[in-house]
């Protein structure tokens, strides 16, 4: 059997359909709540507290914070990446789920803990930001909530894992799509990367918030997050690259430039996206130089994979571009359909990560990176990364992802590209602003609009953070509202609805070697590799763990 002979026309079902759509619904209300954050943080870097408005409904900046980057950062992307990988697994093993009661039950771990994480959230309970770093205490619903969230996601893992597996003995030596393959690959990363979130709740935080130990171990428990908190954003952000591989190149006319790159790729972010959250603890002094040094190493080696992206999708494209008349060193760009709002909103989204993975190797820079450390340059590069690269690659998929779910054209496409053209504009100017900011000393995670020591220099760049947070914020406004149109709009023929687009490689995927299709491998490489950079640390870490430090609130 040949790739060609496998079933890649699947058709998925109305109950497939809707299921993929809840994931996506929860997704796009997580990210307008979370997005109401978003301006009410920004406007009041240039005094204008509109907090002191919202009482007690949110009780000051500090909750807002949390509230935002919990459901923007880990909710939206989570329901979302999970909905897509439902999708990306049936489409393109081109069979149902093996285990579909499997993937449900992980569907409703989620959502129930996400419903336990919102409760003390919104009641003023859990105000410990994005990280949850201790001696910041929350709830201990919040923690047991997030457990759940991620236990849920492992859940649905697992279904996707056993339809792969099926697949595979149904398809001895065949290749496997790629799309299906990137998928389950970034699941088998996120099973292993979110360990260390799991022990530091399980083993610490859960048990603090309950009363059954007094205090905590801070540097513990940082470096258990950033064991996961570094994969976390290429969890985010490896289904956009798998749009980015398999389905813009289709999109704009053309073919994936090389299976193999895309593969390798994959496989190298499977090995060093884990083994580098040391380079978020630079200024942490209980954590030795040595280490410090090798996690920076490795971190420098995710550029590569990187590298290997943007020269297969640029080819990729360029191909496509090509095939409908472009021409030149860089005209052939002119030539893409800009006018169809899921590829503008990729484009530009590719165009901002460029940028943003320059910053990325300042902030990997043990020296460099003191300069920016917890400066309002991290939120500034974070917000080029998940919040553009990720969040406006899933708004692209979304354009052509919902219609194709819902039965239905998607509500003003024009609309639809102004929307994405309005979060490039405005995330320009915030993030710019924010880097400029750090650059000056401006701290994050401070409301710098009541600061006293602000100095002048700082008041131009704190107005464009409020002027872009405004345009992005219309820009949110803008894309749910599209989303809401379209599954309220009229039930459409089905030669109408948009397809799944799936490029074709212009090698034949059965020439891919066969060791870029095995898992065993390079999940053992993995393992060992994580084994060698963390191992002797949490070992001396957890040998003398130190639980001296009692909750606090902001």
């Amino acid at each position: 059997m040949t790739v060609s002979d496998v079933k890649v026309g699947y058709e998925l079902t109305t109950k497939e359909k809707r299921f993929i759509g809840w994931h996506i619904l929860v997704a796009v209300l997580a990210l307008l709540i979370g997005s109401l954050m978003g301006p009410l943080q920004s406007f009041e870097f240039s005094g204008l507290n509109l907090y002191r408005y919202l009482e007690p409904i949110l009780q000051d900046y500090y909750q807002g914070l949390t509230l935002h980057g919990v459901l923007n950062a880990l909710v939206w992307t989570t329901f979302f990446i999970v909905g897509f990988t439902n999708l990306t697994t049936i489409k393109g093993l081109g069979r149902p789920l093996s285990h579909p009661l499997v993937n449900k039950i992980g569907f409703w771990t989620m959502l129930t803990g996400l419903v336990m994480t919102a409760v003390p959230l919104l009641l003023g309970e859990a105000t410990v930001l994005y990280t949850f770093y201790p001696p910041l205490e929350a709830s201990w619903a919040f923690y047991l909530g997030l457990t759940l969230v991620v236990v849920g996601s492992w859940i649905e893992g697992y279904g996707f894992f056993l339809t792969y597996r099926g697949w595979r003995k149904d398809n001895p030596g065949v290749r496997s799509p790629f799309i299906a393959f990137a998928g389950v690959l970034n699941m088998a990363m996120w099973q292993i990367a979110t360990l260390g979130i799991a022990v530091e709740i399980l083993t610490m935080l859960l048990p603090w918030s309950v009363g059954l130990i007094d205090a905590t171990d801070p540097e513990l428990a940082r470096t258990y997050f950033w064991f996961t908190g570094h994969p976390l954003v290429y969890f985010w952000l490896l289904p956009a690259y798998i749009s980015w591989y398999a389905m813009l190149p289709k999109q704009a006319g053309g073919k994936l430039f090389s299976d193999s790159l895309a593969r390798l790729a994959f496989w190298l972010f499977l090995l060093v996206s884990i083994p580098v959250g040391f380079h978020h603890q630079f200024v942490d002094p209980g954590i030795p130089e040595g280490w410090k040094w090798i996690h920076a190493g490795l971190t420098y080696a995710v550029f590569f994979p990187s590298m290997l992206t943007a020269f297969t999708v640029i080819a990729s494209l360029e191909h496509a571009a090509k095939q409908r008349g472009g021409k030149g060193l860089v005209g052939w760009i002119r030539a893409l359909p800009w006018s169809d709002p899921s590829v503008s909103a990729q484009l530009l989204a590719g165009i901002l990560f460029m940028f943003g993975g320059i910053g990325g190797l300042v902030n990997a820079s043990y020296n460099i990176n003191t300069v920016i450390h917890n400066t309002a340059w991290v939120p500034g590069h974070f917000h080029l990364t998940v919040a553009t690269a990720v969040t406006l690659s899933f708004i692209g998929i979304s354009y052509w992802l919902v219609p194709h779910l819902s039965g239905r054209k998607l509500w003003k496409p024009k609309w639809a590209v102004i929307q994405t053209w309005t979060w490039f504009v405005g995330m320009i100017i915030f993030s710019n602003a924010m880097h400029v900011l750090g650059l000056l000393g401006a701290p994050r995670r401070t409301p710098l609009g009541q600061a006293p020591y602000v100095p002048e220099e700082w008041a131009g760049h704190l107005l464009r953070v409020s002027i872009g947070g405004g345009i992005l914020f219309i820009a949110v406004i803008m894309y749910v509202w599209t989303m809401y149109k379209t599954v309220r709009g009229p039930k459409v023929d089905p030669s109408e609805v948009p397809e799944v687009p799936i490029a074709e490689s212009m090698r034949h995927p059965q020439l891919t070697p066969a060791w870029l299709d095995t898992f065993k491998p390079w999940l053992i490489g993995a393992i060992v590799l994580i084994l060698v950079a963390y191992g002797p640390q949490l070992f001396e870490q957890i040998s003398n763990i130190s639980l001296n430090s009692p909750g606090i609130g902001p």
